[in-house]
């Protein structure tokens, strides 16, 4: 009886994003392209905020952190999609399996932390500037940051776990480009009850609770804007703003399609693709919409020594 409870499968088959051998060459070229700008773009942020003086500031040292999970997250999934888009053998070990899907849950969920007290920073730039420095000290975003990290530990580590407890003693080819937790639990034998509700309540406090504080901080933010005189400091806060709600609306308006239903309205082909923007879309996008349209990050650029005059007019126009 106890051998009922291990899994019967040593692999896994992703069934991948694309059939059409036609697509494969085009989309792996694509998906290569966009990943080549998820490192080059937040390896390259994290670096410049290290080394650049004149950004050893909260906002900054959110962004490298930021930067450091869409490294990681794009990293667990791109290698080996970009992979099964040359290979006929879309196989993946177990334990590769489990690995991916831990890194993957644990740098998506604790960005989605992140993304909130991202949001309470700009609250407190905003609406109380006078205590910012005393609110944000380096201490403060220090334990922030470490509870974003252990908030996304114990999810990953919970997920993990109680999907690979399950046994997959019949079907093992998952319909997905890689391993995540809803197709891996359609395809379990036993009954997943359980790991339906522990998944349904992690996305339940991550995505709904974030997401009210955001509200309620841009409610705030948004107030504090429209008392501003100068049409100057307008603009740039809103600007400041603009860029951070559209990367959350990305990110959260595809992670609870993804995860906040019903496991009877899973459609996989849709959430494939849904799973294209927050693996691949928002990790290149993100270095661009927080930092490369900054006028502090481009300054920075123009001090280090031999950076190319070309970027630089490129950075001016986005």
């Amino acid at each position: 009886m106890a051998e009922e409870h291990h899994t019967k499968v040593a692999e896994f088959v992703l069934l991948g994003l694309v059939d059409s051998p036609r697509m494969k060459p085009f989309c792996f070229v694509v998906v290569l392209t966009m990943y080549l700008i998820t490192l080059i773009g937040n390896l390259g942020m994290i670096v410049l905020i290290r080394i650049n003086p004149q950004l050893q500031k909260p906002m900054y040292f959110f962004l490298s952190h930021l930067s450091f999970l869409d490294f990681g997250y794009s990293s667990a999934i791109a290698p080996k999609m970009l992979e099964h888009f040359l290979v006929e053998n879309k196989t993946i070990s177990y334990i590769d399996c489990a690995t991916q899907m831990y890194f993957f849950v644990f740098c998506a969920s604790t960005e989605c932390i992140l993304l909130a007290a991202m949001a309470y920073d700009r609250y407190v730039a905003i609406c109380n500037p006078l205590h910012y420095t005393v609110t944000m000290s380096p201490k403060i975003c220090s334990l922030m940051v470490a509870g974003c990290y252990f908030v996304g530990f114990i999810n990953a580590l919970t997920q993990t776990i109680s999907t690979f407890m399950l046994s997959f003693c019949g079907s093992h080819v998952v319909n997905h480009f890689f391993c995540d937790v809803p197709p891996l639990l359609a395809l379990s034998c036993t009954d997943t009850g359980i790991n339906e509700m522990v998944l349904f309540a992690f996305a339940t406090i991550l995505g709904i609770f974030t997401s009210a504080e955001i509200v309620v901080s841009y409610t705030y933010i948004l107030s504090a804007i429209m008392r501003i005189h100068s049409p100057e400091g307008k603009q740039k806060a809103f600007s400041t703003c603009a860029s951070h709600l559209l990367t959350v609306a990305i990110f959260y308006g595809t992670t609870v399609f993804m995860y906040l239903r019903p496991s009877s309205t899973y459609s996989m082909d849709q959430d494939k693709w849904a799973s294209v923007f927050y693996t691949v879309v928002i990790p290149m996008l993100n270095p661009l919409i927080y930092s490369l349209r900054n006028k502090e990050v481009k300054n920075a650029l123009r001090r280090i020594k031999g950076y190319s005059p070309a970027m630089i007019g490129f950075l001016q126009h986005l």
